[in-house]
């Protein structure tokens, strides 16, 4: 989810974060598991009702996958805020990453169900976001940036611009509890997406260059 990586390009490698193996990845291959442990990272420890409640689901489906994803390690009872009659979750990571890049190869219908559910998420946050802009401050409604820039590059070259762009972002805070005691007045959260999409369908130079003989111009029938 959110605080997902599609690769290892971090330069810091953090404590807190989760490489998915196959079992791993097996595990978070279902939209509400992918939502729940999304949920607990941002908002801290919370009840499977509370969660329920935010997802449009009801409890007992979110004390399954809660379950799933405890057996998996995702999750854990947070078992200084529950009693006999409320169980707490909490996240056991800050971030998720896919770094295994032959793990899609051996796990191709779940890596396709979990890439799925991230950007379904990806989506779902964006559309969140564009519907409270206009009710924002206007400091934070002029940060708000949507755009795409078409490249050609080689594999390589792709390969080295996520690399560079992961490092920008780690220049910056994270979204922790530590950082967040520290930040400046008026910090808030910032979800920075980054997605490099190759678009293998799109014409070549040679396919989208007239002929020496081809006619041009207005007068081109």
């Amino acid at each position: 989810m959110a605080d997902s990586k599609a690769g290892r390009d971090d330069p810091r490698v953090e404590a807190d974060t989760v490489v998915l193996d196959a079992k791993g990845l097996r595990a978070l291959a279902h939209p509400v598991r992918v939502q729940l442990v999304g949920l607990l990272r941002k908002h801290g420890p919370s009840t499977a009702t509370r969660l329920a409640e935010r997802l449009g689901v009801n409890s007992g489906t979110a004390s399954y996958h809660l379950r799933q994803l405890g057996a998996a390690g995702f999750v854990e009872e947070d078992v200084e805020r529950g009693n006999a009659r409320e169980r707490w979750w909490r996240a056991v990571h800050r971030t998720t990453e896919l770094s295994d890049r032959d793990l899609a190869d051996r796990e191709p219908e779940a890596t396709l169900a979990y890439l799925q559910s991230v950007a379904a998420i990806y989506t779902l946050r964006t559309q969140r976001t564009l519907n409270e802009l206009e009710t924002m401050p206007r400091a934070w409604r002029d940060t708000f940036d949507m755009s795409d820039c078409a490249l050609r590059l080689t594999p390589e070259e792709t390969v080295a611009l996520r690399q560079e762009l992961r490092a920008v972002v780690t220049r910056y805070r994270r979204d922790t509890p530590e950082e967040a005691a520290r930040a400046p007045e008026g910090a808030e959260r910032i979800a920075v997406i980054t997605q490099l999409l190759p678009e293998l369908d799109a014409p070549t130079a040679s396919e989208t260059s007239p002929g020496p003989e081809a006619p041009t111009g207005a007068d081109a029938p």
